[in-house]
């Protein structure tokens, strides 16, 4: 079978390294991929917001699954498209993928399907969000309705901070259409968690849960990033809360949608964040995220072509889902001025070493391959991941194969996994 990857980030690299693995995939396609994915499968260069173009594509190519890893694609009904032409697709179908693409729709469906969430409004007019602000007071999170590539959340400790957020999205329209409508919600405070889950419609397998990294800067200082680093499972979430965790924010939901005729099938991404008063919902993702991936592929000991059909099918049996039971964690390589301007085409040096190391794999995001070189193309352009017995371990292993790679002006953060260290020492003690 052929199998067609969208995607250009680290993740789609994890997706093809690991559909690479199975003896039933004829080939892997990447579109368009990057300097890693050219080393598992074959890219094309069809960008992967090219519904008409990526749909050409797999009918030419005869494939016989279609994984989508970016958001956009999904919004824009890759899935729809793939239905009208009997091609399975891992991913939901685009009303179904407006949980990631409207921040509004995904509050209205976490209020009708009961999920814990913040108390929230909805606006398309500036003075009635400036006076619900100005009413309800401070600390608030001000968001972007539609898709802002992760940068359209403004959390605002002040009251002047959120009427300068719905100024800039509202009025001077810094995120285009995106901030047409606005959605403005408690911030809530606690420890963050990501919580995945296969989805066939109606059935659903829990993958462990993971913690991302978004600030640039170490001890979460900074402006947010796509992600900095991740690693899995989090002790904020360990596997005794999973089966309770999963009743307050994946069945809900998948009963919703199917009652709404549109069962999501593909992967659930529930943020949550642990509140004093228990687990709530800051949103909703439609696909992996992106570093979250890397560090669930690596742990995962199974089929994941199976699954993915199974999923697309709506057959999954979540027996089907086996895990390693290694902490996984991944260390993200940025370019210098990341995540605002930064340079391109600078030549990566070291990654045959990092990957020889054992438990190690280094997956890329923002790379290409220019005249035999390996060269940056992009602000986050590595995920240094690494297996270990521990989180610790794996914390270890994961900077010990950092230290192996590089480019001009490389950065990256040096404290990823220390919040779940801490935790599980406070544990034990």
């Amino acid at each position: 079978m052929k199998v067609l990857v969208i995607g250009s980030g680290g993740r789609e690299h994890a997706l093809c390294w690991k559909l690479s693995q199975n003896p039933g995939v004829e080939a892997v396609i990447a579109a368009p991929g990057n300097g890693g994915t050219a080393e598992v499968a074959r890219n094309v260069s069809v960008k992967d917001d090219d519904i008409q173009g990526l749909m050409a594509l797999a009918k030419a190519e005869g494939v016989g699954l279609v994984v989508v890893g970016p958001e956009a694609p999904l919004v824009l009904g890759m899935a729809d498209a793939c239905a009208k032409e009997g091609i399975p697709c891992f991913g939901p179908d685009a009303f179904a993928a407006q949980l990631e693409g409207s921040k509004a729709f995904a509050k209205n469906i976490m209020r009708e399907a009961g999920v814990p969430t913040a108390a929230f409004g909805v606006f398309t007019d500036v003075e009635a969000a400036k006076a619900y602000v100005k009413a309800h007071g401070a600390p608030l999170v001000v968001k972007a309705d539609g898709l802002a590539a992760g940068k359209g959340v403004v959390v605002a400790k002040t009251v002047e901070e959120a009427l300068e957020a719905l100024d800039d999205m509202m009025v001077k329209k810094s995120f285009g259409a995106a901030g047409t409508t606005v959605v403005v919600e408690d911030a809530l405070q606690g420890e963050e968690a990501s919580f995945l889950a296969f989805c066939d419609g109606e059935h659903f397998a829990l993958l462990p849960s993971a913690q991302d990294h978004k600030a640039v800067g170490e001890g979460d200082t900074g402006p947010n990033t796509g992600g900095m680093g991740a690693y899995s499972p989090a002790p904020v979430l360990p596997q005794e809360k999973y089966a309770e965790t999963a009743e307050l924010c994946i069945r809900p939901i998948l009963k919703r949608l199917a009652e709404l005729g549109h069962p999501f099938k593909g992967v659930l991404y529930a943020g949550l964040m642990f509140t004093p008063s228990g687990p709530m919902v800051l949103e909703y993702n439609v696909r992996f995220g992106d570093p979250e991936c890397q560090p669930l592929l690596m742990r995962l000991d199974a089929d994941l072509l199976g699954i993915m059909l199974a999923c697309a099918r709506g057959e999954l049996d979540p027996g089907m889902l086996r895990l390693r039971q290694e902490t996984a964690l991944c260390v993200v390589i940025a370019a210098p001025g990341y995540p605002g301007g930064y340079p391109k085409g600078m030549e990566i040096t070291g990654l045959a070493e990092a990957d020889a190391l054992p438990g190690v794999k280094v997956f890329q995001a923002g790379t290409k391959v220019d005249g035999g070189k390996t060269v940056s193309s992009g602000g986050r352009v590595l995920g240094v991941t690494a297996l270990g017995a521990t989180l610790a371990e794996a914390k270890k292993l994961a900077y010990e194969a950092v230290a192996k790679v590089g480019f001009e002006g490389c950065f990256f953060r040096r404290d990823i996994g220390d919040k779940g260290i801490i935790r599980s020492q406070a544990g034990r003690s």
